[in-house]
């Protein structure tokens, strides 16, 4: 089958298209003709070398796609070939086929096509958890930030969909527009001080829980803009991986900082998150409390250009690799 092969860690030229074995499915994990696959920073970390997949999964890039269910392995009962489906993965969606286990599995929101759910499931899972870590709730703000990105421009709807007031960083009018329009009731820019600009919007208070792509490099600018109690959590690395943090400005704002990841989770995890998604994200998506970010598709054999853009900085939304047609 195609896929993406990185010849050896490095810059975008070290991504090559090639063949490799179509991978078989499991007990329990299903075989699925990739339609499209949703492009995420951590894909260019694993190019990279600074992100490689747990123990015993396939080095090709790709955390999450959607296509059509080609096989299945014993025991499942869910899914049969010819379903429609989003997946969850720990690596492999660069590539013509994937395998997945069936937990990992879910249909597209109801009225969305197979190009759009592929930018949608990993973002999803991703807010979804870790608000809930956060103990995100009605009444709360919430910063995070990088709106204008998938993670963003999903972060600021589905917090808003639960009643939050939501603020957000960005670089460009453009961007702090986008955010706008997606339901950002504060929009800062980051180049200004959005530490201060966010208090004095906030009545002095600061934000309740911070979702933060960032890393180290906004790690203290971050506890600085917590309100008492607040909860902040890292989940990317774009701003460095070693920070420096003040122990007495968190005890004295008695507040928490946490990091997660979904790629090393374990299985059933993984699982319970897909499920809260379709329960919970789905049905927001189809009445429209949620619109996918915009997207920018790109011929799955210029994955080159795709990470090109990721890392330019002037995408907005979400980048997805469209296979040929199935």
């Amino acid at each position: 089958m195609d896929a993406v092969i990185v010849s050896s860690p490095g810059d975008i030229d070290m991504l090559e298209l090639g063949e490799i074995p179509t991978p078989q499915p499991l007990p329990g994990e299903v075989l699925v003709r990739t339609v499209a696959s949703g492009v995420n920073r951590a894909d260019i970390l694993q190019r990279k070398g600074h992100y490689p997949p747990p123990a015993g999964v396939t080095d090709v890039i790709g955390l999450e796609a959607a296509g059509v269910v080609e096989a299945v392995g014993e025991d499942v009962t869910r899914f049969a070939p010819g379903d429609e489906v989003v997946a969850l993965l720990a690596g492999g969606g660069y590539a013509e086929y994937f395998v997945a286990p069936e937990g990992q599995l879910i249909p597209p929101p109801s009225g969305t096509d197979l190009l759009t759910a592929a930018g949608l499931l990993e973002v999803a899972a991703t807010v979804v958890s870790n608000m809930d870590v956060a103990g995100l709730s009605a009444g709360d703000t919430l910063l995070t930030h990088g709106g204008s990105g998938g993670i963003g421009t999903f972060a600021i709807q589905y917090a808003k969909a639960l009643g939050c007031t939501v603020a957000t960083t960005a670089g460009t009018q453009d961007k702090l527009r986008h955010c706008r329009d997606h339901g950002a009731d504060i929009a800062l820019d980051y180049h200004e001080d959005w530490v201060q600009n966010l208090k004095d919007a906030t009545e002095g208070e600061g934000a309740d829980v911070i979702l933060d792509i960032m890393g180290a490099k906004y790690l203290e600018l971050n506890v600085k803009a917590l309100a008492k109690r607040g909860r902040l959590v890292i989940i990317g690395m774009q701003g460095g991986v070693k920070g420096t943090l003040n122990i007495a400005a968190l005890l004295q704002k008695m507040a928490m900082v946490t990091a997660t990841s979904l790629r090393f989770r374990p299985a059933q995890e993984k699982a319970d998150i897909c499920a809260r998604v379709e329960d919970v994200v789905w049905p927001m998506v189809t009445d429209g409390r949620i619109k996918p970010a915009p997207e920018t598709r790109i011929p799955f054999h210029e994955v080159r250009r795709a990470h090109e853009l990721l890392e330019s900085g002037n995408n907005v939304g979400k980048i997805v690799l469209v296979h040929k047609e199935n």
